[in-house]
């Protein structure tokens, strides 16, 4: 081996070395755990992050959404928590139940490595009734949104004497949202020795000013937004205002799209959108924020388990929203802020999987175009209108149902419960049986449309975990 492809591969070993969690001072445990779960190497948020963290730094960090940032702050939370002292050591505050409920979810399986510790999710949208009552048994970590944390802080049923991390993940989408206030109100709640972790998808000024009311000597850690990766296949077509929503459907006749997001900037747009798409024949539902949260959950489960093909959405609904393999993202408005664009087409294309990124624009929204292919470097070429072929195709249904049942992790049930009760006496085939999601207090499973009605009346006359429950169709 010549000298230079020594050095060469000493650089390699190097950087290898660097981005492993085993470089980190993390307990062997959790080292195992993390292996078990998949963590390999470390992404490059949590290779900046997790150094500074884990020492105990305040940190200011920017990252997109699906960049590794949960593990980047719930890794060093974990760290400092004493397992026997049952009061609140973690808080982590979300704009969103969805993006709460997730980072939950995380924490729990981050924390495997160790024994009983408890993570409870505080947010809207559920009766704060059993929140209270899973708060008097304790929480070493709370995940929430604003207003519910503030809820439980004025009737003290949350207490944070003795808080050591607190972490506010997408701050940028709760400042946008309103939340400044409610924000600043919890922290007061909090000692002033804690240690804060403040993440964010984009780094506008209120965002400088925020870690300097909240944190002390934080280190800033930026991870820039990259180019969609290759896997991307990116179209964008110009019109006229008027014809948008006819390219819309003209887009998924000619890509022949089986499932997708469309992203809209306004409540107003996602609702258009979703009409004129039903009325078109297509298997969609809207997500915005003027939903109520049992309809929003019941919305993101639908497109989860692929018993509706499109979701339309604008961008803040849509954070929390992780799907691994979603074949394609439709941009029916270019977004305002030119980083979103990265984001939203980073949705489709994981894990080196194709995806495809379509983009609707009017002569109006030229100027935000000009401003994108500025941030990304590159020029970005639009097609015409008049490329679009393709006949006229049937539009199929989606090839699930998706079964709501009134039982959850409450009710010490667990996906194999469910699959048992399908395919036990029903003798439905297990491989007719979809995605199965337990949550707290209900549980959803996805059968083939053809076996829909049979595997309802099955759940409603039968027995899980020897109960009855209540099953509806969605």
């Amino acid at each position: 081996m010549s000298k230079q492809e020594q050095e060469s591969s000493t650089s390699e070993q190097s950087t290898a070395k660097a981005s492993d969690f085993a470089s980190l001072p993390l307990d062997p445990e959790q080292l195992r755990n993390l292996a078990d779960l998949g963590y390999l190497h470390m992404t490059p948020i949590q290779t900046q992050a997790l150094p500074p963290a884990l020492a105990g730094k305040d940190l200011l960090a920017q990252a997109a959404t699906g960049s590794g940032k949960t593990a980047a702050f719930a890794l060093p939370l974990l760290s400092r928590l004493n397992p026997r002292d049952f009061s609140t050591q973690g808080l982590v505050i979300c704009p969103t139940r969805e993006l709460a409920t997730q980072v939950a979810a995380e924490i729990r399986r981050l924390a495997r490595y160790r024994q009983n510790i408890k993570v409870v999710v505080l947010c809207g949208g559920q009766g704060i009734g059993p929140q209270i009552g899973s708060l008097q048994h304790g929480a070493h970590v709370v995940v929430g949104t604003p207003g519910r944390l503030l809820d439980h802080l004025r009737k003290e049923t949350l207490t944070l004497p003795r808080l050591r991390t607190l972490v506010l993940d997408e701050a940028d989408r709760m400042l946008e949202m309103g939340f400044a206030e409610d924000v600043a109100t919890i922290v007061a709640a909090t000692p002033t020795d804690r240690q804060t972790l403040l993440f964010s998808a984009t780094y506008p000024d209120n965002i400088q000013q925020l870690g300097s009311q909240l944190q002390r000597d934080p280190q800033r850690v930026t991870v820039q937004s990259e180019e969609p990766p290759s896997t991307i296949d990116e179209a964008l077509y110009i019109c006229s205002p008027a014809q948008k929503s006819e390219v819309l459907l003209r887009l998924l006749r000619h890509y022949a799209v089986p499932t997708a997001v469309v992203f809209c900037n306004t409540k107003d747009t996602v609702r258009q959108v979703t009409a004129e798409l039903r009325s078109a024949g297509h298997a969609v539902e809207a997500l915005h924020g003027d939903m109520e949260q049992r309809d929003r959950d019941q919305v993101l489960m639908q497109f989860r388990q692929q018993s509706i093909r499109l979701l339309v959405a604008t961008d803040v609904a849509a954070r929390g929203l992780d799907i691994d393999d979603l074949p394609a993202v439709i941009n029916y408005d270019l977004p305002r802020n030119t980083e979103v664009y990265v984001h939203r087409i980073g949705r489709t294309g994981r894990a080196g999987k194709k995806g495809l990124a379509l983009t609707v624009f009017s002569d109006r929204e030229r100027f935000q175009l000009d401003r994108l292919s500025e941030y990304l470097g590159r020029p970005l070429e639009f097609s015409s209108v008049a490329d679009l072929s393709g006949a006229e195709q049937a539009i199929q249904a989606p090839d699930y149902i998706t079964l709501c049942i009134a039982g959850g992790r409450r009710d010490k049930m667990r996906p194999g419960d469910i699959l048992g009760a399908l395919t036990g006496e029903a003798g439905i085939p297990g491989t007719a049986v979809g995605k199965i999601d337990v949550l707290t207090m209900s549980a959803y499973v996805a059968v083939e449309r053809r076996l829909a009605d049979t595997a309802l009346q099955q759940l409603r006359n039968g027995r899980i975990k020897g109960r009855k429950f209540k099953v509806r169709k969605l």
